[in-house]
Parts: structure tokens; sequence; C-alpha cells
């Protein structure tokens, strides 16, 4: 296997790194920067010492948040050279360091000629590696503009979603998505509540591959969480943004936020009136299984338009009642309006590829979405040593709607007329508890987690007959999905020398009622599980650590993924969930280094998950259609074993000061193990075995060049690699996405414009294998759109940082 080839030459590369890292030298020379007037730290400013005796020994770094810098040379007399965009060079010449010194606070000078009328800014990393976590910086990135939460997740390394909005991370669907370290109020459809979120509302996103025992277990391939923007600058201050697309739709949005001493008021407001065009085919080949030759041959192309409109409003406010306790509350509402007219024909041949006939199914589709969420939370810090109580509660609100016209004809004529209608009602209250007591050195935390949600599903389908719509008994249904976590954890963590370490354990105890109200189908579920986890860390030098980590998580099946009946717009090919799912259980291993040099930060690690029960999403063929031409079902269902082993690697690096790049690239091998019986619509009990090993990899490049005339030059390239499944295979799959932007107006406000899908090529492509069918499928969520934004900025540096709200899942850095 190609893996077990590669992966002997990557860990050999990663042995021999920490060699070399471990040869650093033993002195250092460390200083803090900051600005001359204000004495406000710079961060990310560049550090070179250039030895006098030998000049091509070149080194340095950049500072940290606190303007500090702490570099590891060889004894010698250097030259150095304290650098930062828009402030004087100051030079030291002739220094001569032959053991570990500090060269104290270092003040550089505003380059008077450069700054005259400016605001003093520092710019943000793109990504900054933690040790357990990354956390990518999007509020400026332009790639976003006028897009939705799901485009900001498709330009992270290591995530994509696929064409229906599925998440992934590292290739794995069993991720959990969380909107400022809770659930979204649509959790049992997060791909709808990502496209309702606007791009311009979200200041950070984080990747935890790994969690700790604090964080809830679900998610087999670990956390991302979305951080909205929040204002932390004294004042009235924010920004306002506005959008224009082709395929036409338009945007607005705005970031306001009003600090004072006792409080801070923010609030992100948002109106988009979106218009984007979709696409598919499927050319399906059936089989005789007696003679193994063909019988017939269908082609079906679908055109989908989407039309919708959406409201956003975020409203919060922080106050702090004393010098010790802080209250926060926090209001979301977001509603969408969409049209979603799809047209889908179909070409009927025979055996020899002549044409029978042609039909056309129209669906006139309605959706309505709203959801509605309001949190509150204290934080009582007992003292400024970390000692603190954080007491949270949550309560949302989700509804949905969805109605379509569907018309069947051939030639003009009307065929078949159906009606369908869709409600989804979802209640979910979340109650969180979280205490920390510093203890020497370490930390010991403790805390409680209560998760409680109801969800009920109605679908039914009416069919025009003599005149008069008559309901369809086959697709009639009723889901009500309840469900109650109860969830305690404890860890400690503490550091000794060079090494950090953290050990933890999380007991969750989960009732699932899976009813189907229409059948009298009850099933009930209850879960008592144990999530242990252990971290350690091992500081090779002050630019490099090594890690180790595993963690055992959950993946609950959820809304869509259980639901029997979900649509009707294809009369072939239907998607049915599978109300007898079970969890998937994960055990995660992670092996990661991470070095930092002057210009280049690397971040890699080898992993390993074993998933029981793992979800593997399978197609049968059964049944027929109202014409006899037999029915594809898509479903869900669960495998014994599934083992991933994948090499992941982050590079960041800034060649010059007018280029940036960033690149991931994950290698993985996936090895699915089980086979699956089911009884078809004839009586007959069939057999399928999905053993299955295949190889992957997907990568990413971003490229960030700023231009004469002040433009910055964004790209992104995505691609892909083809993998093989049980039942066929996953083709190759690449994007590019370009961005340009101009800061004007003294900085104060910035046009960007971007072009999602530049060649137009994003589109999923599969080719399945069945006993009695052959089909090539190829699905494009959004065609190639380009977006004009337009950003005004008052009161507010360009990149502000985020304000902390005192949860430590918001964004909140973890002991380790």
């Amino acid at each position: 296997m190609k893996i077990f080839r590669i992966l002997p030459i990557l860990s050999m590369l990663f042995i021999t790194t920490l060699g070399f890292s471990q040869q650093a030298a033993e002195i250092y020379v460390k200083g803090t920067v900051v600005e001359a007037k204000t004495n406000q730290p710079l961060e990310y400013a560049s550090i070179t010492l250039v030895s006098t005796t030998n000049p091509s020994y070149v080194t340095g770094d950049m500072t940290d948040a606190s303007g500090q810098f702490n570099i590891p040379i060889l004894p010698d007399t250097y030259e150095i050279k304290i650098e930062f965009l828009g402030y004087q060079t100051l030079t030291i010449s002739n220094k001569e360091i032959t053991s570990s010194m500090s060269l104290g606070m270092i003040k550089v000078e505003s380059d008077s000629e450069v700054l005259e009328g400016l605001v003093i800014e520092t710019k943000r990393a793109d990504v900054e590696f933690k040790l357990d976590k990354k956390v990518y910086n999007v509020s400026n990135d332009n790639i976003n503009k006028g897009g939705t939460a799901s485009d900001v997740l498709d330009n992270i390394p290591s995530v994509a979603v696929d064409a229906d909005g599925n998440v992934s991370l590292r290739g794995n669907e069993s991720v959990r998505v969380l909107i400022d370290g809770k659930p979204s109020g649509m959790a049992s459809n997060i791909a709808d509540a990502l496209k309702m979120l606007s791009s311009e509302s979200i200041e950070q996103v984080e990747i935890i591959t790994n969690p700790s025992a604090r964080y809830e277990a679900e998610g087999g391939a670990g956390i991302i969480n979305i951080i909205l923007k929040k204002g932390s600058n004294q004042g009235v201050n924010g920004s306002v943004t506005a959008n224009v697309s082709n395929p036409f739709g338009y945007s607005v949005g705005a970031n306001i936020n009003y600090k004072e001493e006792k409080f801070n008021l923010f609030a992100n407001l948002g109106y988009r009136n979106d218009f984007t065009k979709g696409n598919s085919l499927n050319e399906t080949e059936y089989i005789d299984q007696n003679t193994g030759l063909s019988k017939s041959f269908v082609n079906e192309y679908s055109k989908r338009e989407r039309k919708r409109k959406g409201y956003n409003a975020n409203f919060g406010f922080e106050y702090y009642l004393t010098d010790k306790l802080t209250w926060n509350n926090n209001f979301t509402w977001r509603r969408s309006d969409g049209d979603n007219p799809n047209d889908v024909n179909y070409d009927y041949y025979d055996a020899g590829r002549n044409l029978l006939y042609s039909n056309r199914r129209y669906t006139a589709e309605d959706d309505f979405k709203e959801n509605v969420d309001y949190s509150t939370d204290f934080t009582y810090k007992f003292n400024d040593k970390g000692h603190q109580l954080f007491v949270s509660g949550t309560v949302s609100k989700n509804f949905d709607r969805e109605d379509s016209d569907i018309s069947t004809s051939n030639a003009g004529t009307v065929l078949t007329s159906d009606l369908t209608n869709s409600r989804e009602n979802e209640l979910r209250n979340i109650l969180r508890l979280d205490y920390v007591l510093p203890i020497g050195e370490g930390q010991f935390e403790a805390g409680y987690l209560g998760n409680f949600n109801e969800l009920n599903t109605k679908y039914n389908v009416t069919t025009l007959e003599n005149g008069e719509y008559i309901e369809n008994e086959q697709f009639k249904n009723n889901l009500e999905y309840l469900e109650k976590v109860n969830a305690l954890y404890a860890q400690y963590g503490n550091k000794y020398k060079k090494f950090s370490y953290m050990v933890g354990l999380r007991w969750e105890a989960s009732e699932i009622d899976v009813n189907q109200l229409v059948t009298n189908d009850y099933n009930k579920k209850k879960y008592n599980n144990f999530f242990p986890s252990a971290f350690l860390n091992y500081e090779l030098t002050d630019s490099s650590t090594a890690s180790i980590s595993y963690s055992k998580r959950v993946r609950r099946p959820r809304g869509w993924s259980l639901n029997p009946i979900s649509n009707y717009s294809s009369s072939i090919n239907f998607y049915r969930g599978n109300p007898d799912l079970d969890p998937s259980f994960t055990d995660a291993f992670d092996l990661g280094f991470m070095k930092r040099w002057y210009k280049l930060t690397l971040n890699t690690s080898v992993y390993y998950n074993r998933t029981t029960d793992a979800t593997q999403f399978i197609r049968i063929v059964d049944g027929v259609n109202e014409e006899g031409i037999p029915i594809t079902i898509s479903s869900p269902i669960n495998l014994n074993t599934e083992y991933r082993y994948g090499l992941e690697f982050n590079v960041n690096y800034n060649p010059f000061k007018w280029w940036r790049l960033n690149g991931n690239i994950n290698l993985f091998q996936e090895q699915t193990r089980g086979d699956y019986t089911y009884t078809d619509t004839e009586g007959n009990s069939i057999t399928q075995n999905f053993d299955n090993d295949t190889f992957t990899w997907s990568s990413r490049v971003a490229s960030t060049v700023n231009l004469p005339g002040g433009i910055d030059w964004q790209t992104t390239f995505m691609y892909r690699g083809p993998r093989n499944t049980a039942q066929g295979k996953i083709l190759g799959e690449p994007n590019l996405n370009l961005a340009f932007s101009k800061d004007i107006w003294k900085d104060k406000a910035t046009i960007a414009l971007n072009v999602q899908d530049v060649f137009n090529s994003r589109k999923m492509r599969s080719e399945i294998y069945l006993d009695t069918a052959n089909s090539y499928s190829e699905r494009q969520w959004r065609e190639r759109t380009i977006n004009l934004s337009f950003t005004y900025r008052f009161n507010q540096k360009k990149a502000e940082k985020p304000g902390r709200n005192g949860n430590e899942e918001n964004g909140g850095e973890e002991y380790m």
C-alpha cells in the first residue's frame, strides 16, 4: 500500500528534523520590542542577526503577542536589525554575544513620512499554531468576502465542505462544529446553519483535532470552533461591509461595538439576497444479474437555482459587575426564505442505447428557516492567578419548513403531480459549569455539561389522482428525536522542566429516543461511557516542541441521518436515513512536532484513528418507480470497524515582507471492515461485503502577495485526491480561488474582488459499481461566483484582536 512506502521516508524526515532541532545553540538573546511613544508591544516585529565574522550565518525570529523574542544563536559578534512595517529600522552594530543575554526593552520610532495621520496597527498571522489547536484568523481574508461560513471553512487547511454542505476534517465527516463554543441551534443540520451565517461575522476558526476531556466527546475527527466577531476597543467602533456578486446577488453586514469601563456592547447584523446555480448528472447502466448484460440505461440531468433572502442578528453585552464577576449575554436570530426551483431531465434508453423516451421532472421548492438562540453566563475570578468558576445556560429554537410542487411531464403532457410538505421543530437546552483551580505550577479543572435536545420532523407527499390530491402513505413520516446527555469531567495538567502533561477523564450518560410516530416504532437507547484523554509535550528548544496525545470520541447520529424519508425531488435516486443507526466510537492517537524558524513555521503530525460501528454511506438498487425504472437508494449504515492512518503537514512561510505562504497536505490510508445485510422489496435477503482499503490525500496552498500600489493578491488552490470506496470510487476534485483587495481612505476602507472556483471545477464526481447497476455521477452545489465588496471601518483597526469573553471554548487557550 502506498502509505506504507511513504511513511518510512516521512518518518525519517521527522526524526532527522528532531535531531537537528536538538542541536540548536545553547545561548539565547531575548528582548521586548515596543512602540516608542505608547510603549505598546509590537507583535510580528522582525529581528535579524547577521554575524560580522561570517556574513553567511543569518538567524532571527519575530516577536510574539507581548512583543517579546527569544532567539537561539551561536556565540559571535552580530549586527542586529529590528524592523516593523511603518517604523524606522533600528540597527545595533557590532554586538558581541558570548553568553545568553537580554537586550531589554527596545523602543522603535514611527516613520513620520509613512505613518503621518495613520493609526498604529499590528497584523496577526493568518494561522497561529498552538500546542492543542490551530487558530485561523479569517476576519480579513478577502477570499471569503461575500460568502458564508461554509465558504470560510472550505478555505481552511484540513477542512473540506462537499457538494451537499457536509463538513469533514482530515477527510473524516465525524466532526463537531461549534459556534462560539456551543452547538448551533440547527445542530441537526449544520450544513444549513453554516449557509445562513455570513462570512463577515466570523473572526477566527479553531481546529482541534484531538480535544481534551474538557470538551464534549462528540466528533470522532475532532472539533471545529467558529468564533464570531466581538469588538474590544474603547468607545464606539465597528465596520460595515457591502457585497455584490455574479450570478446577481447582494448582501450588507455591520459589526458594531461600544465599550466602557464597566460594560461592552456588540452586535453583528446582516442581510443577504443570494442567487446561485448548481447542477448534477447521474448516468446509470442497469444490469441483468442472470446474464451480466446491460438491460437499459437512464441518464438524469439536473439544474438547480437557489434564490435566498437571509437575515442575521447577533446582539451581546459583557457587564463587569465587580472586578471579579463578569456577566455575559448573547442573543442570536437568523432567518432565511428560499425559492429553489430544480429542473431534472431523464433520458431512457434500451439495451442497445436507443432512446426510448424523455421525461422532465420539475420541482418548485419554497423553504423557510428560522433560528433563535439566547445564552447567558457568569465568570467569577477568585484571584488573578487563574482560579475561577464559569456557569452558562443556552436555549435555542429552530424551525424549518420546505414545501414543494413536483410535476413529471413528457413532451409537455403532465404525467404525475405531487405536493410535498416538510416541517422540522427543534428545541435545545444547554447547561454548563467549569471550575479551574491552579495548584502550584499545575492546574486542575472540573465541570458539568447538560445537553437536552428535542427534534420533531414531519414529512408527507400527496399525489394528484382524478383531480384530487391523495396522501401517499409510502412517504408519510413523523420522526421524534429526543436526546439527553449529562456529562462530568476532570483533568489535571502540570509542567516539569521541559515536559508538560495533562490527563483527563470524561463521563457521559446518554439517553436517546428515536420514535417513528406514524408506524408506532419506538426505539430507546441508553449509553454510559467514559472518555479518557492524555497529552504529553516536550520542549526540545525554545522554538520547537514534540507532543503525543490520545482521546476517546463519539459520533451520535442526528437529524437527516436518522430520518427514513427526507426528499422526493428525484423519482429514481433517493436518500433515506436510517433510524437504527448506533453511535460510532473512536480512539484517536496523535504524534505531533512543531518548529519555528525565522520565516518558517512547521506543524506536522502522524495520527491513527480506530472507529467501531463506523458510519458508511452505501447505495442499493431496490424497487421501481411508477414507470418501472429501478430506484437507487443512498443510506447510512453501521459497519464493524474503520481504521485511519495519516500524516499531515502544515507550513507557514514568509519568504519576503511582501509575500506570505501557508500550505497543508494530508495523506491517509483508510480501511473499512464489515458486511451489510438487508431485505429487498421482494423479500430477498441480500448481503454485501464492504471491506475496503484506500489511500488518498488532499492539499491546500494559500499565497498572499503585496503588489505595488497597495494591492493585495490572494490565491488559494485546493485539491482532494481520488479514493476508492467499497462500492466504487470518488474522483479527484481541484479548486482555485482568487482575490484582490486595496485599502483606501487612509486604511479606513477596503475594496475587494474575489472569484470562487475560477475554472468551475469544484464538482463531486463518483463512480458506483453494483451487481445490478453501474453509475457515474457529478454534483456541483454552486457554479463559479464573482464577489465585489466594500468595507468601511470606523474607530477600528483593520487587524484588531478579538476580546475575551471568559469562556475557554470561545477562543481561550487550554492549559498544557
